[in-house]
C-alpha cells in the first residue's frame, strides 16, 4: 500500500489546519503524506496556535499559510475540512471528512488548548483507522 496522504484545509490556514497538520506530522512521521491550505490564507500562521503547539512539543513556528490547489487536492487521498463551509471545494473521487471545530483566531493560548486537544484526539482516530500505530 502507498503512502496515504491527507489535506488539512481552513479559510485563513493559521490555526486549526496547522495545528492538524502539526499533531498528523508528529504522530505518524512519513507513514502519512501531510499538507495544509486555506481557501484565503491569513498572513502568518496564529500565535496562540504556535504557542499552544510548543506546550506539546510540536514546533509550527516555521510554517507559512498556503493558497489551497487543485494539485493539493488532487494529490491528496483524504481531505478535511475546518469550519471552511462554501469556500471548501470539493473535488470527485476523494475522501472527505468535515471536522467542526472552534475557530482559534482572535483567541489567547488559553481558549486555544481545547481546540489543540481535541485536534489530537481526531488524529489519533485518523491514524487507527489508516491502521499507523502512533506513541501513547
Amino acid at each position: 500500500m502507498s503512502t496515504p496522504s491527507v489535506l488539512f484545509v481552513c479559510v485563513h490556514n493559521a490555526g486549526r489546519s496547522q495545528m492538524a497538520a502539526g499533531w498528523l506530522r508528529h504522530l505518524a512521521g512519513d507513514a502519512v503524506e501531510v499538507r495544509s491550505a486555506g481557501s484565503v490564507p491569513g498572513d502568518r500562521v496564529n500565535p496562540s496556535a504556535v504557542q499552544a503547539m510548543t506546550e506539546v512539543g510540536i514546533d509550527i513556528s516555521d510554517q507559512r499559510p498556503k493558497v489551497l490547489t487543485t494539485d493539493a487536492v488532487e494529490a491528496s487521498d483524504i481531505v478535511i475540512t475546518m469550519g471552511c463551509g462554501d469556500a471548501c471545494p470539493i473535488f470527485p473521487g476523494k475522501r472527505y471528512l468535515d471536522w467542526a471545530l472552534e475557530d482559534p483566531a482572535g483567541k489567547g493560548v488559553e481558549s486555544v488548548r481545547p481546540i489543540r486537544d481535541e485536534i489530537e484526539e481526531r488524529i489519533r482516530g485518523l491514524l487507527a483507522e489508516l491502521g499507523v500505530s502512533v506513541p501513547a
